[in-house]
């Protein structure tokens, strides 16, 4: 028999696990020998992540965590919750599968909430390329809330006796996913790409904001922007001053380098034309998804066209770095890795899903 945790008491778990997540942040950024012995787990957790995966960097660590922690606070995951009708006690909950992939670090927390906030039982199947930080992180959780051990779990067996599922992954494994577990409720999420639309008379500091959403995490979350319209006339090697403050970040990460090398050779074999810093490329393309490392940019005459484009094409964009317009995709320039709680994945509800179990 599954103990009952109230919602109130779930909130305040997550809200103390935010305040430790912060100072995780902390302790790589500057040595914290108080944390390391207070929560020796997760400290050894952040630790061996990278080596699991090179492509998160301590950097990137902290800003997972950091980001989290700005977000888990009472007052947002009230307002959050609050537009749903979720059970104040977990009395009959469902056991949710959740696929999750491990392109930066903590990517899937969001659904971890999630499921464990609407009084479900969240079963993770972690990647193998994320598989330390998230039982570290859940262990913190418990020691908050002991009870919540009986709604949490993560595997990396075959999954089997489960009620409804939630997946993210490649759009190859997305039609794999859909055909395997139709007959479940399901979210199956694809391959999305943050784009942005600059005006020209964007300052150098705004692009330098720019440069975030286009950097951060190597470029590899789905709110990252791989794609930029900029309008007709607009000098494209401008766009490298959004690059300059990550410079030295990305030359001195080998992966990213041998990534840079591999996509310049290729352009360079084919005669793409294509502009190169000696770390990043720039080329013009009509596709969204770009390589790391490119930043493909198009050409617009018109906004309001250009609008109806990105409308027309929104199964392929994740959020719209902006300052010219505002809909239910835009971020403004810098924030696109900031979203809300209720900012979700797809444009998929999570939570309504959820509550409708």
């Amino acid at each position: 028999m599954k103990q009952i945790v109230s919602l109130g008491n779930r909130i305040s778990a997550f809200v103390e696990l935010g305040k430790v997540m912060g100072l995780a942040a902390d302790s790589l950024i500057s040595e914290k020998p108080d944390f390391n012995e207070k929560y020796p787990l997760l400290h050894s957790a952040i630790q061996e992540a990278s080596l699991y995966n090179p492509w998160f960097t301590s950097e990137n660590i902290a800003f997972a965590l950091q980001a989290w922690e700005k977000t888990l606070s009472e007052e947002g995951i009230k307002s959050w919750v609050d537009e749903y009708k979720l059970p104040t006690q977990s009395i009959e909950p469902k056991r949710v599968v959740v696929i999750m992939a491990g392109n930066i670090p903590l990517v899937g927390f969001h659904d971890f909430l999630s499921v464990v906030l609407s009084g479900n039982i969240f079963i993770g199947k972690l990647s193998s390329d994320d598989k330390v930080l998230f039982p570290a992180i859940a262990e913190v959780l418990l020691g908050f809330e002991p009870r919540l051990k009986e709604y949490i779990h993560f595997t990396e067996s075959t999954i089997k006796d489960f009620d409804a599922i939630i997946a993210t992954g490649s759009n190859n494994s997305a039609r794999y996913f859909e055909y395997y577990f139709s007959k479940y409720p399901h979210i199956i999420r694809k391959n999305r790409n943050g784009v942005a639309v600059l005006d020209g008379n964007e300052s150098d500091e705004t692009l330098r904001k720019l440069g975030f959403d286009i950097c951060s995490y190597f470029g590899l979350g789905c709110r990252n922007v791989s794609k930029i319209f900029i309008p007709v006339g607009f000098d494209q090697k401008k766009l490298f001053v959004a690059i300059e403050p990550f410079i030295k970040t990305l030359s001195d990460h080998y992966k990213y380098m041998n990534n840079y090398s591999y996509q310049r050779s290729i352009l360079l074999l084919n005669n793409t034309p294509h502009l190169d810093n000696g770390v990043f490329i720039l080329a013009e393309s009509e596709n969204y998804a770009s390589p790391i490392p490119v930043l493909y940019y198009q050409f617009y005459k018109n906004t309001e066209d250009l609008k109806r484009k990105l409308s027309d094409d929104g199964g392929n964009i994740q959020c719209i770095a902006t300052d010219i317009f505002t809909n239910e995709k835009t971020a403004k320039i810098g924030c696109t890795q900031n979203p809300g709680l209720a900012d979700y994945a797809d444009g998929i509800d999570t939570m309504d899903f959820l509550a409708k179990l």
